[in-house]
Formats: structure tokens, C-alpha cells, sequence
């Protein structure tokens, strides 16, 4: 009687086991969610996608595949498109935008690969708002802004290492100044539809010298976003003056983001 029950005992339970053991190595074998891998660049007004070279460089030797944005800045929504395009083709993403490039970031985050928003010397606008309208709560320091033709306006090539990249080598920066894009007027009054970093993670990066975006205001935005924040002594440009520090954020929301 006794062998009986046994023998039902272990036919009932070797299953049972079986199944616990085949959960258990399904469990094991299955990896933890990975970090985002994929980093898409968003220059601002009066740059251009070179701009990024030492965090791309940077990024790239920690694994990460990095895709810049050359957006034309001939109107806002051609930017946007631009910017939605590489988003299309990166994936799951950290999408970065710098100064004006704060704007795009804001406007094309909403696509569901973007994981992260990061914002470094950037506009970080609300519904509605407007680079133009935002820039004129807090003005900048810097005078330095005019008209080219065409509706079409760009820093002052004499002023433009001082104004823009104030601690960026010389040689750089008196060469970002008359390889500067020139932005059409028309982009400071355009409004965002949309602000995802109500949604999603965000991070930013304020410049405490930068006289192109008046650092308050730079303050102001990230803390009504609530966004993870970090405040570096340097300039407008301080993507190519304090690349490091700008990767470790980047790389910080790529970690962290699902």
C-alpha cells in the first residue's frame, strides 16, 4: 500500500520538478532588459552637426551607435522632419538637442523609439511656447544676433568666439564662426505642440558662462521639467568644451531609460 502511494507521490511530483526546473533555466536565460544603445544628436541655431565630434567620438568608444542630425534650420517643422527621419532610422534612442536644438528635441521626442530626452544649453519648452517668447523672459547677454538677407539671421563673425564658444580653442572657434548656419527668423516665433518630457526622463545641462541662452532661464526650464540636472562653468558651447561631462549625462539617461 505504502509503495503504492510512493510510486503516486513521485509520478505526481517529477513533473511538477521538471516544470519548476525548465521555469527556473527559461527565467536564467532570458537577459535583463538591455540599456538603450542608440544616441541621436540635435545641433542648435548658428552650428552644424560637426559640432558634436568629441562626444560622438566619445560615445562611440563606450558602444554606442551615434547618428547626428544635419538639420537645415530653413524652418521649424523641416528641422523636425530631419531630426524624425534619423530617429526612424537609429530606433530605441537618448535624443539630444543643444540651444535651438532643444526646441526639435522637444517637438519629435514624442515618437515611442525616443527613451530619454537630453538638453545641454537648450531650450526646454511647454505646449505652445516658443524659442523667441522664452528667450524674451530672461534675455541673453549677447547683442550680437543680426539679419544676413532673406529673412535669415546669424552671430556676428567678430563677436562669435566671444558670445558662442568663450572657452573653446581659438582655432575652433574662430572657424565655427564663419562656418556658422545661418537660421531663418521666421524659427523663433514657431510654437512646439508637444512636450514629452512630461512623459518621459529628462536631463539637462546648464552652462553658467553661456551668453547666448541666458543661464536662468536654462534653470528655469530644467526645473520646471523636473529634469536631472547638471550645471557646468562654460560657455554657450559647452558640448565641445566639456564633452566628458556631457557623455556622462548622455550615458546616464541611456542606462536608465526602459
Amino acid at each position: 500500500m505504502m509503495s503504492h502511494i510512493a510510486q503516486r507521490q513521485t509520478s505526481t511530483t517529477r513533473p511538477m520538478i521538471l516544470g519548476l526546473i525548465v521555469g527556473t533555466a527559461l527565467v536564467m536565460s532570458c537577459p535583463a532588459q538591455a540599456d538603450v544603445r542608440n544616441v541621436v544628436l540635435v545641433h542648435g541655431a548658428f552650428a552644424d552637426g560637426s559640432g558634436w565630434k568629441p562626444v560622438a567620438e566619445s560615445l562611440q568608444s563606450l558602444g554606442y551607435s551615434v547618428w547626428v542630425v544635419q538639420e537645415p534650420e530653413t524652418s521649424f517643422d523641416a528641422d523636425v522632419a530631419a531630426t524624425r527621419r534619423i530617429i526612424k532610422k537609429a530606433g530605441p534612442c537618448v535624443l539630444v538637442g543643444h540651444s535651438y536644438g532643444g526646441m526639435i528635441i522637444t517637438e519629435a521626442g514624442t515618437d515611442p523609439d525616443v527613451k530619454a530626452l537630453v538638453y545641454v544649453a537648450a531650450f526646454q519648452p511647454d505646449v505652445g511656447e516658443s524659442a523667441g517668447a522664452l528667450a524674451d523672459k530672461m534675455p541673453a547677454a549677447t547683442k550680437s544676433i543680426e539679419p544676413i538677407g532673406d529673412g535669415f539671421v546669424a552671430v556676428n563673425r567678430d563677436v562669435f568666439p566671444s558670445d558662442f564658444a568663450a572657452d573653446v580653442p581659438k582655432n575652433v572657434a574662430a572657424f565655427m564662426a564663419i562656418s556658422q548656419v545661418p537660421i531663418s527668423g521666421e524659427i523663433f516665433g514657431a510654437k512646439v505642440t508637444a512636450a514629452p518630457w512630461k512623459e518621459k526622463p529628462s536631463y539637462a545641462v546648464v552652462a553658467t558662462q553661456d551668453r547666448m541662452l541666458n543661464p536662468d532661464l536654462e534653470r528655469f526650464m530644467s526645473e520646471r521639467a523636473k529634469s536631472q540636472t547638471v550645471e557646468l562653468e562654460g560657455s554657450h558651447g559647452i558640448f565641445l568644451s566639456h564633452p566628458r561631462e556631457v557623455v556622462a549625462l548622455i550615458d546616464k539617461a541611456a542606462k536608465a531609460a526602459k
